[in-house]
């Protein structure tokens, strides 16, 4: 699975952004899609996951904030950000987890090349 990240960019504290991952390639299934973010010095930390069913998870610190969505048929996943904050400024990944083929014993996680966003004060 290749993933490419987009929608990163410039904003005042308050703005918004949506971010969105298209994907391309198969793998034989996948368990969930979601975004991490990494600020620099730090570690990279969840953002939001969405299972095949639908089920979502959200960071504390981005929920009631952050949206995440999909359109399977398309292979896309989005992040709506509203209300952001300084502290949201980091690099974003794209994530999806899954197994490559059917004897795959375990998962295997999948990341796009990132995308910035960087919210000023």
């Amino acid at each position: 699975v290749q993933l490419q990240a987009c929608g990163g960019g410039l904003v005042q504290a308050g703005g918004y952004l949506r971010l969105s991952c298209a994907a391309s390639g198969t793998i034989f299934s996948i368990t969930s899609r979601g975004w991490f973010r990494q600020a620099p010095g730090k570690q990279r930390e969840l953002v939001a996951t969405i299972t095949s069913r639908g089920n979502t998870n959200y960071a504390d610190s981005v929920k009631g904030r952050f949206t995440i969505s999909r359109d399977s048929a398309k292979k896309m996943v989005y992040l709506q950000m509203n209300t952001l904050k300084p502290e949201d400024t980091a690099t974003y990944y794209c994530n999806t987890r899954g197994r490559r083929t059917g004897f795959s014993t375990s998962e295997s996680d999948y990341w796009g090349q990132g995308t910035l966003v960087t919210v000023s004060s």
